[in-house]
């Protein structure tokens, strides 16, 4: 067969990666579900205490794959970074089960959850970004198949995280918060469940479309003759170290300006530092040509509109939560949906409609008539931006603590599913197909970076929800009723979405050639 005739059907290796990462996936969506409840009604926080700690989590969470990416591209290779990442995540959900078991001895349980948290976001840092790119590794450069591949894993994520909140939820959020532990268990089992899977098969599925094993040798150890390019010639030890001073010295005062001028709390700050800090270091990097400089610096931009669709998209773990819990009706068939049931909403319909868009970017791409990435992109955020408005109309003039139907909800994430659909997979196979080799797992770090920053705005948006009748606002934007809240972010996210169709000409050029 002809090295340049396109082919059909997907390795075993995409479908070994949609296993373990499905598995993963389940733990952390199942441990997600409870987070926000067990901390008010187990541990007794305020929603806007519960809000920060919630952005503070999973901020740090798609903060850590930066630590992940470099380890792996620099020392370990993405198995080792996968393996060590497992394992410390199922250590994470067990110190979770600790933390519940405790909750008569408050203080106690919160130190055993801090712990928890803290592995949890250490582990995804090693395992996110490098079973992602493995994703990527599975095919030749220029293989046509690849946004469906991201596509089709995209469902295996999605079909843990629906099945993670019916059955965590079903365990653990029962109406009484002994019970949540339960849940956490069921999170750590799944998580357990990932790390057998990867240990067992991944010699046998992750090969690549040489017949070689994948993801043993770290990138950055490739001899030169096996890299994209010529490397520019070494820079000296001193040139190093005065760089690297000059970087940790501007880390600094932009972290200073985020705590002290803005009044950010310290991981905010940190994350909205290393935000800017680390991309600014990765494209100063002179090994970089002219190509693959514009190319990263369209992941960067496209980067930068993802932080307003995940800020609003994210508001499902924590705002829309509370919003099921107090306003929705939950009543069918005389029996009350548990409120961490509707975490489960997106990802089933992610798992129908998944399928059905694989197709349909392969149908395209077969006849050069699929749109973009910018395009996508573009078109996602203004689907984010419908959803919202959906909800908004639908709780207008709605007094506090009267229930609106199902149905406003259920709709909201139907429509978010389909914007993240156009905008989070087509996103992971973007970053794959522009990034250097040498820097995949770091870009794809870098691009989670983004979710860091968008998962710490989603909680400090969290606390913009009304409660108790007291006015809150943003830049001036006053918000008094449920109304006002969910209109904020149609106003980001289709603002964010005209900028971006206005920018997809230009960022299409700085592609050279990659759609």
């Amino acid at each position: 067969m002809s090295t340049n005739e396109p082919k059909k059907g997907h390795p075993k290796g995409l479908y070994f990666v949609f296993a373990t990462g499905m598995s993963e996936r389940f733990s952390y969506y199942g441990m997600r579900a409870l987070f926000t409840l067990y901390l008010i009604k187990a541990l007794m926080m305020d929603k806007e205490l519960a809000s920060t700690i919630y952005g503070n989590y999973t901020g740090l969470v798609y903060l850590t794959p930066l630590i992940g990416g470099y380890v792996a591209d620099k020392y370990w290779g993405m198995r080792r970074s996968i393996l060590w990442g497992a394992v410390m995540m199922v250590l994470g959900q067990l110190f979770m089960f600790a933390s519940a078991l405790n909750i008569q001895s408050s203080e106690f349980a919160k130190w055993l959850m801090y712990a928890g948290l803290a592995l949890l976001i250490f582990g995804n840092g090693f395992f996110k970004p490098n079973i992602t790119t493995m994703v990527g590794s599975l095919y030749a450069p220029g293989d046509k198949r690849l946004d469906s591949a991201f596509t089709i894993f995209y469902m295996g994520i999605n079909v843990g995280a629906f099945i993670a909140p019916l059955l965590c939820g079903f365990v653990g959020d029962t109406g009484n918060p002994a019970d949540f532990k339960w849940g956490f268990l069921a999170a750590a089992l799944g998580m357990m469940c990932s790390l057998i899977l990867f240990v067992g098969w991944k010699n046998k599925y992750l090969v690549g479309p040489d017949g070689e094993q994948l993801g043993i040798v770290a990138a950055g150890k490739v001899t030169e003759h096996q890299s994209e390019k010529p490397v520019a010639p070494s820079k000296s030890t001193n040139q190093n170290l005065i760089e690297l001073v000059g970087w940790g010295i501007g880390a600094v005062v932009l972290y200073s300006v985020f705590r002290f001028a803005m009044n950010f709390d310290i991981i905010g700050a940190a994350i909205f530092d290393l935000c800017i800090i680390i991309p600014a270091y990765v494209i100063s990097d002179r090994s970089l040509t002219k190509i693959e400089r514009q190319r990263v610096w369209v992941i960067y931009i496209i980067a930068f509109f993802v932080i307003f669709f995940w800020s609003a998209f994210e508001q499902a773990g924590a705002s829309l939560t509370f919003f099921a819990d107090e306003q929705t009706n939950r009543s069918l068939f005389g029996w009350e949906m548990p409120a961490s049931y509707f975490q489960s909403f997106n990802p089933v319909f992610v798992v129908l409609f998944a399928p059905l868009l694989s197709m349909l970017w392969t149908k395209l791409g077969q006849k050069n008539l699929d749109p973009a990435s910018p395009v996508k992109q573009a078109m996602g955020l203004f689907l984010l931006a419908l959803g919202y408005l959906v909800i908004a109309l639908g709780v207008k003039n709605v007094e506090p603590g009267v229930k609106v139907s199902i149905l406003w909800l259920t709709s909201l994430y139907f429509i978010h599913t389909m914007g993240e659909l156009m905008l989070s997979p087509i996103g992971l196979s973007m970053v794959n197909k522009l990034a250097p080799m040498r820097f995949a797992s770091l870009l794809m770090g870098i691009w989670y970076l983004s979710n860091a920053t968008a998962n710490k705005f989603a909680g400090m948006l969290s606390g913009l929800y009304p409660e108790n009748g007291v006015s809150k606002s943003i830049l001036g934007y006053q918000i008094t009723t449920l109304y006002d809240f969910f209109m904020l972010f149609v106003i980001m996210s289709g603002m964010a979405a005209i900028i971006l169709f206005g920018l997809s000409k230009w960022l299409q050029k700085l592609m050279n050639g990659v759609k």
